[in-house]
């Protein structure tokens, strides 16, 4: 059946949380201790695909929580030009579902060279990667076989809040089952989408790497041109292309980040834009009550998954099997 494996990967998350709570918060634990010591004064975030979203997430953990600049690394830097800079005093975080592409191993492997502290997070714990760094943060997701990540997306940004932040995220499960449940709504919105060729997602501050993944989970399961944007940048020029035919999915669950995007809210009722927001009950409904600001992005991308399910199906795709996709990507 078409699907069944990414249906079955969404549904697995709750239990999939739980379990990173159990076994993964003592090699956080461990990891986090290790960032303390060496006390970083700049942290370099490696990835690729769906953990570049998960990077980016974690940028904003460390800039918010840790008080410390943090950027992206360009791994071609080091793997195509053979760059070695100066990184004593760096954390070098690399993030990676498969720990198996070779440009990350080979980032990995120069950072710690040249005096980094190097921390891998991925969900297999014998990978290239994971040998490469000092630290190693496994996310427990168990394997995964449908091409479109889901699970280990989630549990990437869970053990980097335990690494990160550290902090009480026991209600996370149970907040994922009660937001897993409003299926019907996703599934329902995908036909606010049948006809569309392009929309754009956006978000500010924590949710925007849910933009980001959500448009990515679009293209690759629904063929959709998906674009994302944070709220900021959607005022520029990107908010000339928007109109009835470009519709829009803005994040939008309680936060401060919610309040900055709301002048782009008004701004798109202006333009007639078809906006569907995640978070309320009108929309794509996100269970977060109790769990705060910076745990929300984890129960953000539960109803898109839903919703790039749903339209693939739709459409007459298989989610399972993009076109042209393969489960692990090795770039260099």
């Amino acid at each position: 059946m078409p699907g069944e494996l990414m249906a079955a990967e969404i549904a697995e998350q709750p239990g999939v949380l739980a379990r990173l709570l159990d076994l993964g918060a003592a090699p956080a634990a461990d990891a986090r201790a290790a960032i303390v010591r060496a006390a970083p004064r700049f942290v370099v975030l490696a990835a690729r695909g769906t953990s570049d979203h998960a990077a980016l997430y974690a940028k904003y953990l460390t800039e918010v929580h840790l008080q410390l600049p943090a950027g992206l690394a360009s791994p071609s830097a080091f793997t195509v030009y053979g760059a070695r800079p100066d990184m004593r005093d760096v954390l070098f975080l690399a993030v990676s579902q498969s720990g198996g592409s070779p440009d990350l191993v080979q980032s990995t492997e120069v950072a710690r060279a040249c005096g980094a502290l190097t921390i891998a997070v991925t969900n297999n714990p014998g990978s290239s990667l994971a040998a490469a760094a000092a630290h190693h943060v496994p996310v427990h997701a168990g394997p995964e076989r449908a091409v479109a990540a889901t699970k280990t997306y989630t549990a990437e940004l869970l053990a980097l809040y335990l690494l990160l932040v550290g902090e009480d995220a026991s209600a996370l499960p149970d907040a994922a089952a009660g937001t897993l449940a409003h299926a019907d709504a996703a599934h329902r919105a995908a036909s606010r989408f049948a006809l569309v060729d392009r929309l754009v997602t956006t978000a500010r501050g924590y949710s925007y790497p849910t933009a980001r993944e959500g448009a990515l989970k679009l293209m690759e399961t629904s063929y959709l041109a998906a674009q994302a944007f944070s709220g900021a940048d959607l005022l520029h020029g990107p908010l000339a292309m928007l109109g009835p035919d470009v519709p829009v999915i803005a994040v939008t669950t309680p936060g401060r980040g919610s309040a900055a995007l709301a002048p782009v809210l008004e701004r798109l009722a202006a333009a007639d834009v078809d906006v569907l927001r995640v978070g309320p009950p009108d929309g794509l409904p996100v269970e977060s009550a109790g769990v705060p600001e910076p745990l929300a992005p984890i129960l953000e991308i539960l109803p898109l998954q839903q919703l790039a399910w749903r339209l693939a199906i739709d459409r007459g795709g298989d989610p399972d099997r993009p076109r042209g996709l393969s489960k692990v990507t090795e770039t260099w």
